[in-house]
């Protein structure tokens, strides 16, 4: 325990530096800067941020003032409590040596502090006031005595025992990612796709210069009659939802009686460097087509995630503009949006400087390097994703363990530019998605409230790329029948949670609710996957099955087996 000397001369310390950060923050945004080392830029034009900067250095030495005394009490109650856990500090000194301790309580109480500044400082609107919430939390992360070797005594204990070996490895570790301009989350080469992960069984039957269609091989005597097309998100491979056996939603799904088809996007080159968004709208629907024809039915259910999810929305518009809206059964949307009025974080993401950028960044090829969307995404988890990182591998010089996730989450994809910036532009930025005709797509009109699919939509609790209550939004715009299902977790594990593994819950609701809010409060929650939850209501649609026979095993229709799944496309960077 720290003594009230302590605290005082810890309190005054921290005191002097959010102080000087305040003032360089505010004549920073003086000069429409970004903000130190963050890359989010204040709006500007037509959406104020709010007060003259000077208000917020005022407003956060005020803040910081008037509440350190009862932070310094907060603090040790919470200490005695036993309520500071943070895995951050879970060595042994971080408690046990007055010096570390002392900075650890200083450090939570002061990056404390200043998540609380925040949300008093007046004059922000909400949108302002999300970016600096981010920005602050991104900087309070960053400055963790835990980052830095000389106030780490894992850091400096390591060093010691191994007589330097570490820095060495460190440095070693630091250069190798340095090199590859990726930050390393799991050992390079721990997981081989086919053999480790992606292992379903199953062959390619079509493929177009966009992308592959896998056909996987049935598990059970008899089949539901229609089958299920899988649209992944383009971001990222498919393969989040094939990881190992016990982990992959397509081996599950398929042991229920689906017959599956996966598309497998192709990372993206110079040679499609042009593809615009009624490219991958017409993708869909030609591998609706082509699943339809290959099979003889009428329909097919389907399946879009995240980014595929919401052009998924504008397919299900094109065919409902079309009079053809009869040929899917049902649409499932994994954390996907729609309505972008309230997107979260990553709105950070989407200022006129970002634009810029981005459009630098594209101008010789085109196509936008996976690694530069890799780095924002692990930004909106800085802490987990990006420092503890640093001090493993860097500080630490020790290798990360072996996790598929993480192999898959550095496993990146390149993008078209032009897509990219047109879909940050009219989704994120202007919205337009949910006016009806603002967008078209293939020569139809988009008006969302024209789709009369039966829809099932689920949302991560803690998703904080596709947060629950923009998700929600869909229901508002959606005319047909509708089910909502609210998971534990976030915007991945919240949607890879096989109902073996017994973990997180998930919510549903059998009333009529017109918010989210509504929701949550008349929702009943179930422990464990919703997945269970889904195939009953893919059931409930339409029972009817067929034998596995013919055109149902992959290769023995008139679509002959190009290559083995996983294919060739989602090995290629």
């Amino acid at each position: 325990m720290t003594d009230d000397r302590d605290w005082q001369d810890w309190a005054a310390v921290v005191g002097r530096t959010q102080e000087m950060w305040m003032k360089a923050w505010a004549e920073s945004l003086g000069e429409g800067a970004t903000k130190p080392g963050l890359g989010v830029t204040p709006p500007t034009g037509d959406r104020p941020m709010g007060p003259d900067p000077s208000q917020w250095m005022e407003a956060g030495v005020q803040a910081w003032t008037k509440g350190m005394d009862a932070w310094s009490r907060m603090m040790r109650q919470m200490e005695q409590a036993g309520q500071a856990a943070d895995r951050r500090f879970s060595a042994e000194e971080w408690s046990e040596n007055p010096v570390f301790e002392g900075m650890k309580q200083a450090y939570l109480g002061w990056s404390s502090k200043m998540m609380e500044t925040v949300e008093t400082i007046e004059g922000l609107d909400e949108d302002a006031r999300e970016k600096l919430r981010f920005a602050t939390r991104e900087f309070v992360d960053a400055m963790s005595p835990a980052n830095f070797a000389l106030t780490n005594p894992q850091v400096l204990r390591k060093a010691a025992e191994t007589g330097g070996e570490s820095v060495a490895a460190g440095m070693k570790n630091f250069f190798g990612d340095l090199a590859r301009g990726q930050m390393t989350q799991s050992p390079e080469g721990a997981f081989e796709l086919g053999k480790d992960l992606a292992t379903t069984p199953g062959k390619v039957i079509f493929e177009t210069p966009l992308y592959q269609l896998i056909q996987y091989a049935p598990t059970t005597d008899k089949v539901l009659e229609t089958p299920l097309v899988i649209f992944p998100p383009w971001i990222n491979r498919f393969y989040i939802l094939d990881l190992t056996p016990e982990k992959s939603f397509v081996r599950w799904a398929i042991d229920q009686g689906l017959t599956l088809f996966m598309v497998s996007w192709r990372s993206a080159d110079e040679t499609i460097a042009d593809i615009e968004m009624d490219d991958y709208v017409g993708a869909q629907i030609e591998a609706i087509e082509v699943v339809r024809d290959l099979l003889g039915v009428e329909k097919v259910h389907t399946i879009g995630y995240c980014v595929a999810g919401t052009v998924l929305a504008m397919t299900l518009a094109a065919l409902a503009a079309r009079k053809e809206d009869e040929r899917v059964a049902s649409a499932t949307f994994f954390t996907a949006q729609v309505d972008f009025s309230d997107a979260g974080e990553l709105t950070a993401f989407v200022s006129d400087e970002t634009m810029h950028t981005l459009e630098q960044l594209t101008a010789e090829t085109g196509v936008l390097d996976g690694r530069v969307l890799a780095a924002t995404f692990n930004l909106l988890r800085g802490r987990d994703l990006v420092w503890n990182y640093v001090v493993n591998n860097y500080l630490l010089g020790q290798e990360p363990r072996p996790f598929d996730l993480l192999h898959w989450n550095g496993d990146v994809t390149n993008l078209p530019g032009k897509w990219h910036r047109d879909y940050l532009e009219r989704l994120y930025r202007q919205n337009l998605m949910v006016e009806p005709g603002a967008i078209s797509v293939l020569g139809q009109p988009v008006d969302l409230t024209n789709i009369r699919t039966p829809a099932y939509v689920q949302a991560g609790e803690m998703d904080h790329i596709a947060p629950p209550q923009s998700v929600w939004k869909i229901m508002e715009h959606l005319s047909g029948p509708k089910r909502f299902v609210l998971a534990g977790s976030g915007h991945i594990a919240g949607v890879v949670n096989p109902p073996s593994a017994g973990k997180y819950h998930y919510s549903v609701c059998e009333k009529d609710v017109d918010s989210l809010e509504g929701f949550k409060s008349a929702a009943t929650r179930h422990d464990g996957s919703w997945w269970p939850d889904w195939i009953s209501w893919i059931r409930d649609l339409d029972d009817k099955t067929v034998k596995p026979d013919g055109a149902r095993q992959p290769g023995k229709g008139k679509l002959k087996p190009i290559e083995d799944a996983p294919g060739r496309y989602v090995k290629t960077r």
